[in-house]
């Protein structure tokens, strides 16, 4: 008898115990709204082991909404550079540029741009001049965006220190688009569409029709969460189906570079630091488009932002971090 009421007790305690997590972070996330330094939020993602443990929108935003993730798309191009490369359409990262590019150099070239690797773009060390910040928009008003990228002079040495260019995987878009005879935006529903939920909306184009390679690209916080959960399990999909290759997200993982901003390390299109004691690997977008992923946890958290304000000088994007920060410890007080 003991023993049968023992159980009895151990039982109706055990959906208390798993209760427990969603309520902490989903009041968590619900205090988030009053918050005046979060105010630019419009939606935020937790997932674990992918399943969706919360979500919120903010002033009337909803997590199935399209917004413009910004550079957040850098880690969707070097995804479908990593598929590229494992496909045989690329060489690999040494692959140098200079040969897919030909007919877009300009003809007094520095001889520095035959050093540019397909690994620089990836990293941010082309050396190349930057078309990010004060220089993107003569970039975009420019006739020919790849011509325009490749004729910039060097302020480094290829493989030098990081310079954040949208220009550089703009000229990953358009090799794609030549080594493949098709789209980048074809090339990322083909490859990444057997993920369930991942869909890309409208994307912006140069006036050769090229997509736009790092910015411009219109997805849902849920679609940007079925790609993060898609390198939280190293290029798999739920059903075990590898996409990604599984040293590609090694790679894209790999430290080469930091920012000279923040120190952050940077890889293949992925920023990564230490955030609560863990290491975390993000995606960034002006404005505050955030894809954070915690292998540790086996944590994938998305958050969107009004696209039209920096994130960065204002400090909002550590304000950010600063909810991961809370979200990771409530995850593990759960």
């Amino acid at each position: 008898m003991r023993l049968i009421v023992a159980l009895l007790s151990f039982f109706a305690v055990l959906p208390l115990v798993g209760a427990q997590e969603r309520p902490n972070v989903s009041l968590l996330l619900e205090s988030l709204a009053g918050r005046d330094d979060l105010k630019s939020l419009k939606t935020i993602i937790v997932a674990q082991d992918g399943r969706t443990v919360a979500e919120e929108g903010y002033r009337g935003h909803t997590p199935s909404e399209s917004t413009n993730i910004k550079s957040a798309s850098k880690s969707i191009v070097s995804a479908l550079v990593g598929i590229a490369i494992d496909k045989g359409l690329l060489d690999g990262p040494e692959q140098k540029i200079a040969p897919l590019l030909k007919d877009d150099l300009p003809s007094s070239a520095d001889p520095r741009i035959n050093e540019i690797t397909v690994g620089n773009l990836l990293s941010m060390q082309a050396g190349l001049g930057r078309m990010s910040g004060p220089n993107y928009g003569r970039w975009v008003s420019s006739r020919n965006w790849v011509r325009f990228a490749l004729a910039q002079p060097f302020d480094d040495e290829p493989g030098g220190r990081m310079l954040y260019s949208t220009a550089s995987t703009h000229l990953l878009s358009a090799i794609l688009t030549k080594i493949s005879g098709k789209s980048t935006l074809a090339l990322a529903r083909e490859w990444l569409g057997p993920v369930e939920g991942f869909r890309i909306g409208a994307w912006d184009r140069d006036p050769q029709g090229i997509y736009l390679g790092g910015n411009q690209m219109a997805m849902s916080a849920r679609s940007l969460l079925a790609f993060g959960e898609l390198y939280r399990n190293r290029g798999r999909t739920e059903d075990g189906q590898q996409i990604v290759p599984t040293d590609w997200v090694d790679l894209s993982w790999q430290p080469r570079t930091a920012s000279r901003f923040t120190g952050d390390g940077y890889g293949y299109g992925w920023f990564m630091r230490r955030i609560g004691g863990d290491d975390v690997y993000y995606a960034w977008g002006y404005g505050g488009q955030m894809l954070y992923i915690v292998p540790s946890l086996r944590l994938t958290v998305v958050m969107t932002s009004d696209e039209s304000g920096p994130s960065a000088r204002n400090g909002y994007r550590d304000a950010l971090h600063g909810v991961l920060a809370e979200i990771m410890a409530a995850m593990k007080a759960g």
